[in-house]
């Protein structure tokens, strides 16, 4: 009996020498349900602009003739249309003298651009 008294305190002393386990974790609760999956919101796409047109530059070379003509006292400009194709302008209309005509023709050709005037203005007295 003794030898089984002294098997008994070596294995008691034994289990003695293990490092003592942590007690178990109880388990994390479950997420409550949800009532139903919610979408994540969805950022609004960013508003794309059509990009601004270029300006036509024949639009702009006639626009600044007319200014030009309009600039002078002694040319109807309100008689003349002005048209304008890779710097050459096409002067349109009519004029009062023979001598308004040339002079449109003349501020036409001093406009920063302009290559070239065809002049088709008509001289009409009464104009």
């Amino acid at each position: 009996m003794k030898r089984i008294l002294a098997a008994l305190i070596v294995l008691g002393l034994a289990a003695c020498d293990e490092a003592p386990k942590p007690a178990p974790k109880p388990a994390a609760p479950p997420p409550p349900p949800q009532a139903a999956a919610t979408p994540a919101p969805v950022a609004p796409k960013p508003e794309v602009k059509p990009e601004a047109p270029k300006p036509d530059p024949n639009k702009e070379l006639a626009a600044r003739v007319k200014r030009a003509l309009e600039g002078e006292a002694k040319i109807q400009a309100a008689g003349i249309d002005v048209t304008a194709a890779d710097g050459k302008v096409t002067l349109w209309g009519t004029a009062t003298t023979d001598a308004e005509r040339n002079r449109a023709a003349g501020v036409a050709r001093k406009v920063e651009g302009v290559s070239g005037v065809d002049n088709q203005i008509k001289v009409v007295k009464g104009s």
